[in-house]
């Protein structure tokens, strides 16, 4: 039990980050702009970093691949369901006139539903997850390379 309450601590954490961030765009009316999604991923990957960072410091030499893979994993999978979540309840209940405005602003002519937006949502979360969980990892694994004597 104690393993999995840091990475959701962090993953909380990130959520947070994630819906401030959406909020702040908002607040600027930036939010129906696409291309500020993209900064999503480097919120996500940090908080990545960080919960694998302090994990391998908790850890120690026991610290392996797996153990660091799963953290990461948890800590994406968090901050995701917390976004997802907030942005389904934003776009039906908080301003039903963003999915129109979104949508208008990608001039690609579809016609989707709330669901189907958050489930992009949900899916581009999770997808950054497992990247963001990859690119990391090659910062804290153990190196399997044999030194050279010169």
């Amino acid at each position: 039990m104690k393993r999995i309450i840091l990475p959701v601590r962090f993953g909380l954490v990130t959520g947070a980050v994630l819906i401030a961030y959406f909020l702040v765009l908002a607040l600027f009316g930036q939010h129906i702009n696409p291309v500020y999604s993209f900064l999503n991923a480097g919120i996500t990957a940090l908080g990545i970093y960080e919960a694998i960072r302090v994990f391998k410091l908790e850890q120690g030499p026991l610290f392996n691949y797996t153990s660091g893979f799963s953290t990461g994993l948890v800590t994406g999978i968090t901050a995701t369901i917390v976004f997802t979540v907030f942005f389904l309840i934003y776009s039906t209940e908080v301003n039903q006139d963003f999915l129109p405005q979104l949508l208008k602003s990608i001039q690609g002519g579809f016609d989707i539903n709330n669901g189907m937006v958050t489930f992009i949502v949900a899916i581009m979360g999770l997808a950054t997850t497992v990247v963001g969980t990859l690119t990391v990892m090659q910062l804290f694994k153990n190196s399997g390379n044999i030194p050279q004597n010169k």
